[in-house]
């Protein structure tokens, strides 16, 4: 596994070593072990989560102000522009965002740590997203920041308005938005 540290140092990609011939492919997508040798990370993973949208579905940016989640973020079918926006107020990087191009074609993952809102985009004509996270669902603890927000200026690769949901739509806005210390 090669692992590549991002704009943000805690954000890494990683990128499977892959073995294919004409039969297919194989590769391991998680090994905690390598893992933790790997991103010395402690991180322990409690919780799968699968989402298939179609494409222009726009999804986040989501976090939890409490029992936040770090995510370990792959794309099985499909590609998205995946997003990550620093929210801890202590981190020389606070409200900087970065985004890739997951797909199943790339194999990339992206080691999101806690402290981080998330969202997506949709850029084919369906995806299916995996992820792992680090804290359970706590849905009392969930925020949303607009994935429209002007402070954060994200260069979504939209061709026409997005696909959201009334909770998407709603969102705060950075200025007013609960953040990590």
């Amino acid at each position: 596994m090669q692992i590549t540290q991002a704009e943000i140092p805690e954000v890494l990609i990683l990128e499977p070593r892959l073995f294919g011939d004409s039969r297919g492919f194989f590769y391991e997508s998680f090994n905690e072990q390598v893992f933790r040798d790997k991103t010395e990370s402690d991180a322990r993973f409690v919780q799968d989560n699968h989402s298939r949208s179609v494409q222009n579905v726009l999804r986040g940016l989501h976090y939890q102000i409490q029992q936040p989640q770090g995510k370990l973020v792959r794309v099985i079918q499909g590609a998205v522009f995946d997003v990550a926006v620093d929210l801890r107020r202590s981190s020389s990087t606070f409200m900087r965002w970065m985004g890739w191009e997951l797909s199943a074609d790339n194999r990339r993952q992206i080691w999101i740590p806690p402290g981080f809102a998330h969202g997506f985009l949709v850029l084919s004509e369906t995806a299916e997203v995996l992820y792992k996270t680090t804290d359970y669902y706590a849905p009392q603890y969930e925020r949303t920041i607009r994935w429209d927000d002007p402070t954060l200026a994200i260069a979504w690769p939209l061709e026409s308005p997005p696909i959201l949901s009334a909770k998407d739509a709603t969102g705060q806005f950075s200025k007013t938005a609960e953040v990590y210390v």
